[in-house]
């Protein structure tokens, strides 16, 4: 067996394992492994009615980790912590606007768009010209967006979805399939054809490759950041409008439940915290592992305290798997 057999390299053995250790093969790997054993936990968890009712799940925090995806792909350790307080907001905003009425979708969705995408330029201006480390500026956001939530709504539900958004996000529309999957499938497509085939897209990896690199190099830093900042806030607004058309209303804090997961689906895709590399297939896929994972969890009657401890838990060993991106990189 030659040197380069043994780490990995051109042999048939070290192809297949750099094949199999890819992200995304992982995540779909342990997929189908949670899937059986699921299954063998609770008979009927792996029938095609659960996996569309998991499926509508994912997508919800799949839409809120697309705008995690490229805050975190932008680089410097960016990560948006106020996405559960914008999906709250927004849900509220949405089920007040529409209260029950479908002539309220389109001004609901006018409104949720433009207080996602404030909150993100707020967040965006804060790490851009104030230098404030993204971690600290979004958790201060977050804290912003929890009080103001109680001075509003006080925990009361505020709101109703109106039947069409109802419709959408539970109801089959094409194939069988509700719209909300669809939805979360043309994100998907959009995402890859911006990041891969657009300068904006190769914009975000160049400065979370090398920031001074891309400076140097005339991309405007500064306004990128900002903008996949406010992208964020605009996916999680969306994300809200979808929630409040899957639970009917909404709660305070209806959002919070989406901050950690869509933060371990991107590094579960091979998104590092480091940036300048990844995707945003690989957070689809890690997106569903998470939702199964929390169904299996449910299911075997772990409360959510014990599920946020195994959350945290799989986000530590990510960040020790990956190297914090250094190992992605080598």
């Amino acid at each position: 067996m030659s040197a380069v057999d043994l780490q990995g390299g051109a042999g048939p053995g070290g192809r297949v394992l750099a094949i199999v250790t890819q992200p995304l093969v992982v995540a779909t790997l342990l997929i189908v492994g949670l899937l059986v054993l699921g299954e063998a936990i609770s008979p009927g968890f792996a029938s095609a009615q659960q996996i569309l009712r998991l499926l509508i799940v994912a997508a919800l925090l799949g839409i809120v980790a697309a705008g995690q995806n490229l805050v975190i792909l932008g680089g410097r350790e960016g990560i948006d912590l106020s996405v559960g307080g914008v999906v709250s907001l927004s849900a509220i905003v949405a089920g007040n606007l529409m209260n029950g009425q479908d002539g309220g979708i389109v001004p609901a969705i006018l409104a949720c768009l433009a207080t996602g995408a404030f909150f993100g330029l707020l967040n965006g201006i804060g790490v851009t010209l104030l230098r404030i480390p993204p971690l600290v500026m979004t958790l201060g956001m977050l804290g912003v967006l929890q009080g103001l939530l109680v001075v509003i709504r006080q925990g009361i539900p505020s709101g109703l979805a109106a039947p069409a958004l109802s419709e959408f996000v539970t109801r089959p529309f094409l194939f069988g399939l509700p719209g909300i999957i669809w939805l979360w499938v043309a994100i998907g497509l959009v995402m890859a054809f911006m990041l891969k085939r657009t300068v904006f897209g190769h914009r975000i990896y160049a400065i979370g490759a090398n920031e001074q690199a891309a400076y140097m190099a005339g991309v405007p830093v500064r306004r990128m950041r900002i903008a996949l900042f406010m992208l964020s806030g605009a996916f999680a607004s969306v994300a809200g409008i979808c929630l409040l058309g899957y639970s009917g209303s909404s709660f305070a804090n209806v959002g919070e439940q989406y901050m950690l997961p869509s933060i371990i689906a991107v590094v579960f895709g091979g998104t590092p915290l480091s940036g300048g590399k990844g995707g945003y297939t690989g957070t689809m896929a890690g997106a569903i592992l998470l939702v199964i994972l929390q169904s299996i969890l449910t299911t075997v009657n772990i409360d959510e305290s014990g599920r946020q401890i195994v959350f945290g838990m799989t986000l530590l060993v990510l960040l020790l798997f990956y190297g914090r991106g250094r190992a992605m990189r080598a």
